[in-house]
């Protein structure tokens, strides 16, 4: 009886000590998610808007995920490496936020089928791999509002990165939402062909005052265009993330996105074991972009005119593609209805009002 006594108060006395040393090691080990930036994250624009994003979803999810990312990567090779690095680090959740990341995302996910990937503007997937981007063409479209309110010239100027559809739907609701208040008025554009390159981004904005705009703005990572337009005395709309700061003066307004939320749903879903990979364009309706940061040349009435817009966007009654469409070559798009996010994702070409060529190479 007394053996056996004990037998059992060891037995009891192992398994506490068992679970007392498995404690700490069965605890949950936070997730690790990574983030890939084209441009350093900075003060603003499209990497800093992004890393908001990132804080707000640690702020949300706190000591159940654990975050790191890497700025100013290239696209092409050096993006491969650096979303592979990620993943071989550990990193179960990877962000990557460029459109030129795309086929490295693909190509690394192949090789690492339990990670799961957030590619940035992209159209490709995979069982491993989803993708997202903001409508900012409708926030673009309320920009071209304002501008048409403010301009003086009927010139407006627009610093773009590359004559992808992205771009191009941006470039092109500018232009619908300028004309619908101002008809005659016109849009210059200079593509730099670069997401992040302050030094061309500022020559195209000062080549675009010389050529008669009162206005800028921008499809480009930095501050460059808001600080041209504040050196010169003339108005700017910031992009990615609001630059008032930079153009205390100039900056009429700022066309952002919003990430943090959708960031933290991923995570999320991570987190409970549902995540799917799927495709989320969200615009006004689901807070993914805004029109803000507004200057002081912006007075109320034409704050409420602009929110009026936005509301009629998010909820349908107003569509920024509506028919009729004419390309600035006299090509008719469309005759009725609206385009569709399939047209949306195939837009080659710049609509009336914009002036020049587009090079599509």
């Amino acid at each position: 009886m007394k053996t056996r006594l004990i037998r059992q108060t060891l037995a009891v006395a192992t398994a506490a000590a068992c679970l007392w040393a498995a404690g700490p090691a069965a605890a949950q080990e936070p997730l690790k998610i990574g983030f890939v930036y084209v441009s350093p994250v900075g003060e603003a624009g499209w990497s800093w808007q992004q890393d908001v994003g990132r804080k707000y979803m640690e702020q949300q999810l706190g000591d159940k995920i654990k975050t790191q990312y890497v700025e100013n990567v290239p696209e092409g090779a050096d993006a491969e490496r650096v979303i592979r690095d990620l993943a071989q680090q550990g990193n179960k959740l990877i962000f990557t936020t460029s459109f030129g990341f795309m086929n490295p995302t693909i190509k690394v996910a192949r090789q690492f089928p339990d990670v799961k990937f957030v590619h940035s503007t992209g159209y490709k997937t995979a069982p491993n791999v989803a993708t997202t981007n903001a409508r900012f063409y409708q926030a673009r479209y309320v920009a071209g509002i304002l501008a048409g309110r403010k301009t003086q010239t009927g010139i407006v100027g627009y610093v773009a990165a590359y004559p992808i559809p992205e771009v191009l739907q941006g470039v092109n609701a500018f232009t619908r939402g300028l004309r619908s208040v101002k008809p005659d008025a016109t849009v210059r554009v200079i593509m730099v062909n670069s997401w992040f390159d302050p030094g061309k981004e500022r020559d195209a904005a000062l080549a675009l005052l010389d050529q008669g705009a009162d206005i800028v703005t921008h499809h480009t990572d930095s501050t460059a265009t808001v600080q041209a337009a504040e050196e010169r005395g003339k108005w700017a709309i910031a992009y990615h993330s609001d630059m008032l700061k930079f153009g205390p003066h100039a900056q009429l307004g700022a066309v952002t996105h919003h990430w943090g939320k959708y960031f933290t749903r991923e995570a999320r879903a991570m987190l409970d074991g549902t995540w799917k990979s799927d495709q989320v364009w969200g615009g006004f309706k689901e807070g993914m972009v805004a029109l803000e940061g507004f200057g002081p040349a912006v007075d109320d009435a034409l704050k409420t005119e602009l929110k009026a817009k936005e509301d009629a966007i998010a909820d349908g009654s107003l569509n920024v593609f509506a028919a009729p469409i004419k390309t600035n070559e006299g090509k008719v798009v469309l005759t009725q209805g609206a385009l569709d996010d399939k047209g949306l994702n195939a837009m080659d070409y710049y609509v009336e009002g914009v002036v020049g060529k587009l090079n599509k190479n």
